[in-house]
């Protein structure tokens, strides 16, 4: 259990940063270099590359050195393991907020 809440939390704060879900997101086309990923965001190498370091400590992108170029692409598996997560509470919360609101309306027409 301590494995898995460790591997949710790297992947949600990996998650959390909007440059890193633009980063998963252009990966999502095809593996590209640090050089390329940084360049729509006029970032350095060495700030895009603490980006991708952190989406790797995650398992959500896998980089390989490519002559004098490093290359990412993504990785699977990890975001599996959110969506479930994210999926098993989000029945639970909307099965609570169902039984909320039944209960409110039974309360609203007692009074009416």
């Amino acid at each position: 259990m301590v494995q898995y809440q460790e591997t949710l939390d790297r992947t949600f704060s990996a998650l959390s940063d909007p440059t890193r879900r633009d980063i998963l997101e252009r990966l999502g086309r095809g593996p590209a270099t640090i050089g390329e990923l940084a360049e729509p965001f006029g970032m350095s190498l060495t700030g895009l590359g603490k980006h991708v370091r952190v989406l790797e400590e995650a398992n959500l992108v896998a980089t390989e050195k490519v002559g004098r170029a490093r290359e990412c692409r993504l990785r699977s598996g990890q975001l599996g393991d959110a969506a479930r997560w994210i999926e098993t509470h989000r029945r639970r919360w909307e099965s609570r907020l169902d039984r909320m609101e039944g209960y409110i309306e039974v309360k609203k027409g007692a009074r009416g």
